[in-house]
């Protein structure tokens, strides 16, 4: 890699972004201190990605360094975490242009501005293959509170925020893969590279969702995951899937996306189980914070995610979601 070398690299531009946390050790040693809090539990999540894999290869920097901080931000809020600090290893392609670096550690501090985290520590190295990027996230939440995945009942309801699908019919709309007018295409796209996690709902859903996860790796996959760790079955109404102006765009002209929109990753909305005494609080947080939160679906006994159609028949959807080791084409949940 031409231009600054590591320790230079770290300390022009990552150093500056751990000032506000002293137990980042002014990113000069090989490890951070985290404070002891009695009352909280420490919850650590960490997502790599992939250049050709999670991000197109010449997406702009500042905006690869968000994705990165904000699919790890989501798994601590499908925790009920708030997240405080982050790790980062990279591992750059050899010949990465300082302008390059720079624009990625604006696009990173723009976030742990936007978020309140700091960066602690991590590490930088330079590689022949592909741009790899790991970030190690953590956050706080009240002992003994954290949402798991394996905490759904019986005839809980199936939520999910936002809109479904999106991420997907991103990656196609990057692509030039979709035929839409452009401020879907737009929309769609912008989607794909920048996801919202939903960090202040997280934290709000703890005491009401019984279970919970984002969706990274497609809908019907992670809910299998919730489904699984539960030991229960969930069944899904397709029609009350929450989709945006965009993706209904996409559907309409093509009715075979439905399975797209289903199974598709990178969407990073929150996806959990709750009782239906819940649905009150639920809908009033959801207007208090002006996050969309839909009733999808129910658990029950038994085992696996049907999804029925208007008509109430079973949906085949193939594969059911983005899995990396069987996976052929580039572009997935991290």
């Amino acid at each position: 890699m031409s231009g600054p070398d590591e320790f230079q690299v770290i300390a022009q531009l990552f150093a500056p972004l751990a000032q506000s946390f002293p137990g980042a050790l002014g990113l000069t040693d090989d490890a951070a201190l985290l404070p002891p809090d009695a009352l909280a539990e420490t919850v650590v999540t960490v997502d790599a990605m992939v250049a050709g894999v999670h991000f197109l290869p010449d997406d702009p920097p500042d905006l690869v360094a968000r994705k990165l901080v904000r699919v790890n931000l989501s798994d601590l809020a499908a925790k009920g975490a708030l997240p405080f600090a982050v790790l980062l290893a990279a591992a750059f392609p050899h010949g990465t242009s300082q302008d390059w670096l720079e624009r990625f550690a604006h696009g990173l501090g723009q976030d742990i501005t936007e978020f309140g985290i700091a960066l602690i520590g991590g590490d930088t190295v330079a590689t022949p293959g592909p741009l790899t990027l790991s970030l190690t996230a953590m956050g706080k939440v009240a002992a003994g509170r954290a949402i798991l995945r394996s905490g759904a009942q019986a005839g809980d309801m199936v939520w999910v925020s936002g809109t479904i699908g999106d991420g997907a019919l991103g990656l196609r709309a990057a692509r030039g893969q979709l035929s839409l007018p452009p401020e879907h295409i737009a929309a769609l796209a912008d989607r794909y590279r920048l996801p919202r996690p939903r960090v202040s709902l997280g934290p709000c859903l703890v005491g009401l969702a019984s279970a919970g996860m984002d969706v990274s790796d497609g809908l019907v996959q992670d809910l299998g995951h919730l489904c699984r760790a539960s030991h229960l079955a969930a069944i899904i109404d397709a029609a009350a899937v929450p989709l945006s102006p965009a993706a209904r765009a996409a559907l309409d002209l093509d009715q075979s996306l439905l399975a797209t929109l289903l199974t598709g990753g990178d969407d990073y909305e929150l996806l959990f189980a709750a009782p239906s005494s819940a649905t009150a609080p639920l809908l009033e947080l959801a207007e208090r914070l002006g996050v969309p939160l839909t009733a999808i679906g129910r658990m029950e006994a038994g085992s696996g995610v049907t999804v029925h159609d208007a008509s109430g028949r079973a949906l085949s959807l193939g594969q059911g979601g983005w899995r990396h080791f069987s996976a052929t084409i580039s572009g997935a949940g991290a």
